[in-house]
């Protein structure tokens, strides 16, 4: 019973509008942050992904990013599918991504540390969304970014703050509130060489490329299999040990 009202509250606010600013979509995550209890797995992807996402927008390198009209967009086109998935999830619908199905049927299992639950999340979100969100926001701003653009310059800028932020992050989830560490520090490092959140970037704008020179018919098909593909590997994020 306890879980249902917790998902009804996490329904009605993931269910309404969806945000139009990167204020608006850190304010969703700090929404959907409170009402989860620290047993649910999708608590450590959300906080992961609000925390990144802050990092993001209060850090441009050099003060100001190159094109931050597209870099913005991007970010809320990007989040609006970790919310669309979680809203399809919620409401029973059979649509949801395979990729986002692993993390979520998975939320309340016991024995899944809070960083795997934080890394099988990034793993649906860049390696599943992350392509579908760069053809949506480069149609959206007119924009086909090429190897030298301004565009591509600002990507390559956020992998290198993501590079910086990560490990810190992953071991501010797996401290608990008393300040002592609730898992493997170790388990961080050998986490992150197996999932390498930059390398996963990189592949998804080169997906992104796939795609954008595919028929309709040809990207459902592509993205079909590249959602398999990451649902297996969210299922091994979850196993590791």
């Amino acid at each position: 019973m306890a879980r249902a009202v917790q998902d009804q509250a996490l329904y009605a606010i993931v269910s309404g509008g969806r945000p139009a600013t990167i204020q608006e979509v850190i304010a969703t995550m700090e929404r959907i942050d409170a009402p989860l209890a620290d047993d649910d797995g999708l608590k450590w992807f959300n906080r992961m992904y609000m925390i990144v996402t802050k990092q993001v927008d209060l850090n441009p390198p050099g003060g100001a990013w190159k094109d931050p009209v597209w870099l913005l967009a991007l970010d809320v086109v990007f989040a609006g599918l970790y919310l669309d998935a979680l809203t399809g999830y919620l409401e029973g619908s059979k649509t949801v991504p395979s990729s986002w199905r692993v993390l979520l049927d998975a939320r309340h299992q016991q024995g899944i540390d809070r960083i795997q639950f934080a890394l099988a999340g990034m793993n649906a979100h860049i390696n599943r969304d992350l392509a579908l969100a760069l053809l949506k926001t480069n149609a959206q701003c007119h924009v086909d970014p090429g190897p030298g653009s301004l565009q591509r310059a600002d990507y390559d800028s956020v992998n290198d703050l993501l590079r910086a932020v990560m490990p810190t992050t992953l071991n501010m989830l797996a401290t608990d509130t008393l300040g002592m560490l609730a898992q493997s520090t170790g388990k961080i490092g050998r986490l992150l060489a197996f999932w390498d959140i930059c390398k996963a970037r990189n592949l998804a704008w080169q997906f992104a490329g796939h795609l954008n020179g595919l028929t309709r018919v040809g990207q459902v098909v592509a993205l079909t299999s590249q959602d398999q593909l990451t649902g297996v590997i969210g299922k091994a994020i979850l196993a590791f040990s």
